[in-house]
């Protein structure tokens, strides 16, 4: 058997990541995408949350020969994230005024053409943190400042564009997944213990 060795992310990453950007923008009550939200989180819950298979007989497969333990361990996890969510939206309450509207607007914009690719979306993401974090002062923690910002563009399109959600969110994920992943995951790790 040929194992394969992989620093990129895997699907707990996925899983991990969809949690943190979800748990921040349900932290968020005065959006004006909650009922976008509640739909999407509904459509995570149904194939992100539960990893174990459903067997033909209907009764669940686990990968793990200690079963309890190992959900005892993610429900660990994604409280964890959950908690990391909650703390990253009370810190990005402060810093959402260094996002321009004009700034947001031009994102939704972006974002609102359908023949954009992922990677389009992902690099307009990009440019628009880049700018966002020349404007931070040197002293601050580099990557959870990007963390926030790129939660918070997330956000911003959103309740400009309510629409555009499930759009943003999925970019946002792959952005923080390519950029950021080791950073979420010590925030999680930390919490966790």
């Amino acid at each position: 058997m040929d194992l394969k060795v992989s620093n990129g992310p895997g699907p707990g990453d996925e899983r991990t990541t969809s949690l943190l950007l979800l748990g921040f923008l349900q932290s968020c009550p005065h959006s004006c995408f909650q009922r976008e939200l509640e739909a999407l989180g509904h459509e995570l819950s149904g194939h992100l949350f539960h990893d174990d298979e459903l067997q033909t007989d209907g009764n669940r497969c686990s990968h793990f020969p200690l079963a309890a333990e190992a959900e005892t361990d993610s429900e660990r996890q994604e409280e964890a994230v959950r908690e990391v969510a909650r703390q990253l939206a009370q810190i990005g309450d402060r810093l959402e005024g260094s996002i321009r509207p004009g700034m947001v607007a031009g994102l939704a914009s972006r974002f609102s053409v359908r023949s954009l690719s992922e990677e389009d979306r992902r690099q307009c993401l990009a440019a628009a943190l880049e700018q966002l974090m020349q404007t931070c002062p040197p002293d601050v923690d580099h990557e959870k400042t990007q963390l926030l910002l790129t939660m918070l563009l997330a956000k911003k399109i959103a309740d400009h564009s309510p629409a555009l959600l499930r759009d943003v969110f999925h970019t946002t994920v792959t952005f923080i997944n390519q950029n950021l992943l080791a950073y979420v995951r010590n925030l999680v790790r930390n919490q966790m213990d």
